[in-house]
């Protein structure tokens, strides 16, 4: 499958902002099940672009407008070919033992650590070791962590953000994609399951039958022995396949936002945001 993504970020300021510092997370290095055909970044008013590499092998994007300006734009056009999700039948019954490997280790032991947002809380611990307590391999684990997610927390806009934490969350039962993929991650990690933020994009398509399209979307990926890294999406119960456009993975938010900055000047500032995602 071929998609095509828009995203438009736009901030209005009541009163010129000056020495804007951002950076971007809106282009996709190219992921197993995953290549980038090609990404363009515009921002206005025109500035010079930093492209690196983050800690995490994410493609990012760093830029300064130090000059008064009251309307920020940064826009994203990227087309990527996405490959069916194909999962084998010993990683679907693969065990946390097969973390034992020390090559392995290396790539996971960031994702078994707490971070900003996710903790190792001991509700959150009690939780997860009583949905997996009786399950064997990690794949059917986190699919029964996903299915709970999906069946106790209720999705509702607006009633969290950015900055709310897994434990916050987890009491209040209720949030947004980035509030679920936190929560996952925690029961994850709690019971030795690796786990990571994974942040991008979903094509609805024709049925319009998912949850968080109209944005960009979040969902955990878990370190599976023998397949690697495998998407679960909390928020509409479901295997992270074709259908999504991965852009960034880390730690948790944090790690992964795709537009994070600062500026000075006035407070009153509205925000914009607008997202397409196509098939081509």
């Amino acid at each position: 499958m071929r998609l095509s993504v828009f995203h438009r970020t736009a901030f209005n300021y009541g009163s010129p902002a000056t020495h804007s510092i951002n950076t971007l997370h809106l282009e996709p290095r190219t992921f197993p099940y995953q290549k980038t055909l090609s990404a363009l970044i515009r921002v206005v008013p025109a500035t010079r672009l930093r492209r690196f590499t983050d800690l995490f092998q994410n493609i990012t994007h760093h830029f300064e407008l130090p000059e008064p300006h009251v309307r920020l734009e940064i826009e994203s056009r990227i087309r990527v070919h996405n490959l069916p999700l194909d999962i084998s039948a010993a990683s679907r019954e693969a065990t946390v033992e097969g973390f034992g490997d020390p090559s392995i280790r290396e790539q996971i032991w960031p994702y078994l650590q707490e971070s900003r947002a996710v903790s190792r809380h001991p509700e959150v611990w009690r939780e997860a070791l009583d949905i997996t307590r009786s399950i064997p391999s990690v794949f059917h684990q986190a699919t029964a962590l996903m299915q709970w997610i999906h069946q106790e927390f209720r999705y509702e806009p607006g009633a969290t953000n950015v900055n709310t934490h897994l434990e916050e969350a987890f009491q209040m039962r209720h949030g947004v994609c980035q509030d679920f993929t936190h929560v996952m991650l925690g029961l994850c990690r709690s019971v030795g399951i690796p786990a990571r933020y994974a942040s991008g994009y979903l094509y609805n398509g024709p049925r319009d039958t998912l949850v968080g399209a109209q944005a960009s979307h979040a969902w955990a990926e878990v370190y599976l022995p023998a397949a690697g890294w495998i998407g679960f999406d909390p928020t509409n119960n479901t295997l992270a396949d074709e259908r999504y456009v991965k852009i960034s993975v880390g730690r948790d938010y944090d790690d992964v936002a795709p537009v994070q900055g600062n500026y000075q000047g006035t407070g009153h500032c509205r925000m914009e945001v607008e997202v397409e995602v196509e098939k081509i």
